[in-house]
């Protein structure tokens, strides 16, 4: 463990692509792990991997997709640490088939201030297994994981694409696609009213199971790079209104099926280096909510009725309905419902707007995802997180964040 930090804490960082604060220590120290990026064992008999907990998902599938194996859960970005996607129960299209990553997590080895090395699973420390798992790095440092990777027959996905034209629309896609389909998606257009509202494109996929396809190797590394910040003024809500409009349209038939590489399908802004740029030296404020199934189509049109009236509407706009499968974590985001996560820019209309939003989330019985946040209150966080507690009480005591300091009140 390193040196006391100026507030006496410590926080483990990965590649730190949390949107908001959940990976920041401030006034603290940051110990990064990018350092424990080895592979440790694998059996190809049963897929199960052990590697370093710096070890990015990026590395992993690159290492062993061509050898048959995928990731069981991949979120919207292959730059995240093993470690990182622990610590958030990160969860991925196919929620809906096989729950969230903390799902398929088999052991690793925990760190804590005290000295202490655990290894933990289901079955040895299991509270602090569950704790870990979601847990936001709070328990200590994980040296190594064991997970289960799952085969595949290629690097290509077979993908339907279909153009919906409302929210009720895309319930009933949902409800017809998630028994046929591992991966499901859609897109969003939020600047869309009256009997449009909701209108989007949803995506649907599996894997190929096309021996053919075996020896062919995808695309890899950024197409695009975004060089230089844009100016503040290019994305405004006329522009944001246009590229939704441009990007609904883009698909002129309502119906289409392709074979792709799974980069673009899996991690489609992987490919655009430095992406971020496109909001300016500002940046951007990401929000991502859970609602239950009962409450989503009233809480969604009232989501999204109030972020037309704020003339802020977001262009990265994803939303998929979730699985029953419940998570292993603690305090896990991941759970029953549907989820939508949106992008703003880092305006104060932005902040009085995701207020709000809050305020329908917890109206409706869901919850925010810490992960992407940089702002929630802490009365909300505690009520849609009422197991905090719990993990306080396992938390290492030298481990904090800024987010966790900001939602608990929990000095350090």
């Amino acid at each position: 463990m390193p040196a006391e930090s100026p507030n006496g804490t410590i926080l483990s960082q990965g590649l730190a692509r949390s949107y908001g604060d959940a990976c920041l220590n401030d006034g603290g120290t940051l110990v990064v792990t990018t350092g424990l990026d080895r592979f440790i064992a694998f059996d190809e008999a049963t897929g199960i991997l052990r590697c370093e907990a710096g070890v990015s998902l990026a590395e992993i599938l690159r290492v062993f997709v061509l050898r048959g194996w995928f990731l069981p859960v991949l979120p919207g970005t292959s730059f995240v640490t093993i470690g990182g996607a622990i610590a958030n129960d990160i969860h991925g299209k196919n929620h809906h088939a096989v729950g969230s990553f903390g799902n398929f997590v088999r052991s690793f080895l925990l760190r804590r201030s005290d000295g202490q090395v655990l290894q933990c699973s289901p079955d040895s420390n299991p509270e602090l297994f569950r704790a870990t798992i979601g847990g936001l790095g709070l328990t200590g440092m994980i040296e190594w994981a064991e997970i289960a990777l799952r085969p595949i027959t290629n690097a290509w996905i077979d993908v339907e694409t279909i153009r919906y034209d409302s929210l009720e629309d895309f319930f009933s896609l949902s409800a017809e696609s998630e028994p046929l389909f591992e991966y499901l998606v859609a897109w969003v257009d939020t600047s869309a009213t009256g009997k449009s509202m909701g209108r989007g494109i949803l995506m649907r996929g599996n894997h190929s199971r096309d021996p053919g396809l075996r020896s062919q190797s995808p695309p890899s590394g950024s197409a695009l790079d975004m060089p230089f910040d844009l100016p503040s003024f290019i994305l405004n809500p006329f522009t944001i209104r246009l590229l939704n409009f441009a990007y609904y349209h883009k698909q002129l038939q309502r119906f289409q099926g392709a074979v792709v590489p799974y980069r673009p399908f899996f991690s489609p802004l992987d490919g655009i280096g430095h992406w971020n740029r496109m909001y300016g030296k500002r940046g951007f404020l990401q929000w991502q909510c859970l609602v239950p199934v009962s409450e989503g189509r009233q809480a969604f049109a009232e989501i999204l009725a109030a972020v037309v009236r704020s003339g802020l509407a977001s262009f990265v706009s994803v939303m998929k309905t979730m699985g029953a499968i419940p998570s292993l974590g603690l305090i896990s985001f991941p759970g029953p419902g549907v989820t939508l996560a949106l992008d703003f820019p880092n305006v104060p209309a932005s902040f009085s707007l995701l207020d709000r939003l809050d305020e329908l989330v917890l109206k409706s019985g869901g919850r925010i995802y810490p992960a992407k946040d940089a702002r929630m209150s802490a009365a909300h966080f505690q009520h849609f997180y009422p197991q905090w507690r719990a993990l306080e009480q396992l938390r290492d005591p030298m481990f904090s964040s800024s987010l966790w300091r900001r939602v608990t009140g929990v000095s350090a």
